[in-house]
This record gives C-alpha cells, structure tokens and sequence, in this order.
C-alpha cells in the first residue's frame, strides 16, 4: 500500500511538472489577447472622437500616426520587410497593390483611403489590361535569379534584393527595373513608380492597351510617393 502510494504521488509530481506550466502558457496567451484586443478598441475609439479640444486633437494626431505606421502594407520605408530567405519560391498575381514611400507621405495623401482609392482604379485598368492570377506571376529562386510573367509574356534574369529597405532589382536581358517589396496581410506587394512600373508592361508584359498603361502610370504619379504594383499570394 506504501508502496502505491509512493509511486501515485511520484506520478503526480511528473504529470504535474507537464501540465502546469503549458497551462500557465495557456492563461498568459489568453491574457495578452484581450489586452491587446482592449488596446486596439480604445484606439479606435481615441481615432473616431478626434473632434474636440486641441489637447484631444493632438492626443489623435499621435494615435493615428502609430496607427498608420502599423498599416504596414500601406508604407514600403519602415513597414514589415523579408528578409531574402523567404521570398524565395512562386508568387502569383492576386489583386492590384498601392503604397507610399513613407508615413508622412501616406498622410500628406489622405492615409488609407487614398490607397482604397489607387487600388480601385488599378483593379478597372488591370482587368482593361488582361492581368490575372494565371497570368502574371513571380518566382525568385537561388542564386539571386528569377522569372517572371506579366499579362503572360515570360521574362527573366537576375535580381538584387535589399532586406534592410525593401528595395529590389530586376535585371534582364534588356533593362533594369527597380521597385520595392514589402509584406502584405496576405503575402508580399511588389510596386514601382510611374516609369518602372509603365516600362514593366509595355517592354516586359508587351501590353498594347497604351491608354490603360498611362491611366496606371498616372496613378503612381497622382500623389508623392505613391508606388503601384502587385499584391502576390503562394
């Protein structure tokens, strides 16, 4: 009976030294939730009261700038980047992509909606255009080469890619084409500027629906620091 006893409580002591601490995790991963779920609450309610005092207005002001600086698929310089290891393997085309260069710049535009805006229009040119997900595609591979299709039209090459700021190039056979990549809420947006982004469709995509490259260019030229491209998913 000792003896049982003796081997019940050591069983106990080992299931215990198991059980506690992932339970402990357990409370602790469920605490920081609604803490973080509270946080997001309040700033959202701190963004929706901005009409009042100057000290409130201020208050709002700081408060929706960390917000837009959380927006990171919305800003390339200071927002969530890859590092070069996990951008490796196939992209393919999901929907239209619109960012700025910074956080002031972003701003200075009209923050989010401004690129509610820019993508919306992208989305009526690119279907002008053909772009879809069988259709355009990256994949960056090994040794710093990649290939691509635009509107269907395979290219391919070399590319140089910096994890400190996002920004990338595209070397092919004829020209080099530099953007920046950066990551999205559902996989990686990869834009350029007005010029990058119009030689990538017609040199590249050899697309013949001048009228829409222009009218997609011209978006990336309608505020400063805007870049347009593509969002791409796995």
């Amino acid at each position: 009976m000792g003896k049982n006893l003796e081997i019940s409580i050591i069983f106990y002591n080992f299931v215990a030294m198991i059980y506690l601490p992932i339970k402990i995790y357990s409370i602790m991963k469920k605490t920081i939730l609604t803490i973080l779920v509270a946080t997001t609450v309040m700033l959202s309610g701190c963004m929706t009261t901005g009409v009042g005092t100057t000290s409130t207005t201020n208050s709002t002001g700081d408060v929706l700038g960390s917000v837009l600086g959380a927006v990171l698929s919305n800003v390339l310089f200071g927002g969530s980047l890859f590092d070069q290891s996990s951008m490796l393997g196939s992209w393919n085309y999901s929907a239209p992509s619109a960012a700025f260069t910074t956080e002031k710049a972003l701003t200075n535009a009209g923050g989010a909606n401004a690129v509610t805006n820019i993508t919306s229009s992208l989305a009526s040119n690119y279907s002008n255009i053909g772009i879809n997900r069988t259709n355009t595609s990256f994949s960056f591979l090994e040794g710093n080469k990649f290939s691509a299709k635009v509107n269907g039209i395979p290219f391919s090459g070399t590319y140089a890619y910096n994890p400190q700021n996002g920004e990338i190039s595209l070397k092919t056979s004829t020209e080099t084409i530099k953007g920046n990549v950066i990551k999205t809420a559902k996989g990686m947006g990869l834009m350029f500027d007005s010029t990058q982004m119009a030689n990538m469709l017609q040199k590249e995509g050899k697309v013949s629906n001048t009228a829409a490259v222009q009218a997609v260019s011209k978006l990336a030229k309608s505020a400063d620091g805007a870049r347009v491209g593509f969002e791409l998913t796995r």
